[in-house]
């Protein structure tokens, strides 16, 4: 009996420090979101985030590691709702690539990753796809204007952009992976859920997503063209 009360004490505590993280992750994506936006002419161009199906957001995204690089992160996607203006509960996603080369210390940097068109879109709501690979993606163009877009970023299913130390700019993210987080999607619904489900837009959003869902419908509450 105590040892089954022991699992069953450990299990818990796990279970509420899990939960934990996940939400203070919901509110570290929104901050990385509001802080982008108010980044005035250095930030995600508007003509852009109103076209996007979907939106990435990674905060504290660690890249690097002594002598191999590598990449990995944590964070939320959502989509549109396919009829009417608004955003689908967020669904966990986990961002891991490595690449080689002489690489020294660490860092943590902040990701968007704009998903802008329905090929992307399938893409994401699917299961582990590569940057790059299985989807074309291009660094994004930063300022108020998208008329600096190349050729290149026209064409891209994903924009990625990072930030670090204040500095906000479009990132190349080639060769980085990104799959479902079904361990922090069965903390924030309770249920073994999929991110195809919860970004349709028919299932209803924690109260822990409250903010970020809000910081969302503010910059960008239309529907995209």
């Amino acid at each position: 009996m105590k040892r089954s009360l022991l699992i069953a004490f450990l299990a818990a505590g796990t279970l509420l420090h899990g939960e934990s993280k996940a939400v203070k992750r919901l509110g570290a994506a929104a901050d990385v979101f509001v802080e982008t936006m108010e980044m005035k002419d250095q930030g995600i161009p508007q003509d852009l985030l109103n076209k996007a199906h979907c939106v990435v957001i990674v905060p504290g995204m660690k890249k690097g590691a002594f002598i191999f690089g590598g990449k990995f992160g944590r964070g939320f996607s959502l989509c549109r709702k396919s009829s009417g203006p608004g955003w689908s509960a967020p669904a966990a996603v986990r961002v891991e690539g490595g690449s080689f080369g002489f690489q020294i210390g660490g860092s943590e940097t902040d990701v968007i990753m704009l998903v802008m068109n329905k090929k992307g879109k399938d893409k994401l709501i699917g299961s582990k796809f590569t940057l790059g690979g299985d989807a074309s993606v291009a660094g994004g163009p930063v300022g108020r204007s998208a008329a600096a877009q190349t050729d290149a970023q026209m064409r891209a299913e994903i924009l990625t952009y990072s930030r670090s130390r204040g500095v906000f700019a479009g990132v190349s993210l080639d060769g980085a992976t990104l799959r479902p987080d079904t361990d922090v999607n069965e903390i924030l619904y309770g249920s073994d859920i999929s991110n195809r489900e919860i970004l349709s837009g028919a299932v209803t959003p924690p109260e822990s997503a409250k903010r970020l869902l809000s910081v969302l419908n503010k910059y960008s509450p239309r529907e995209m063209k």
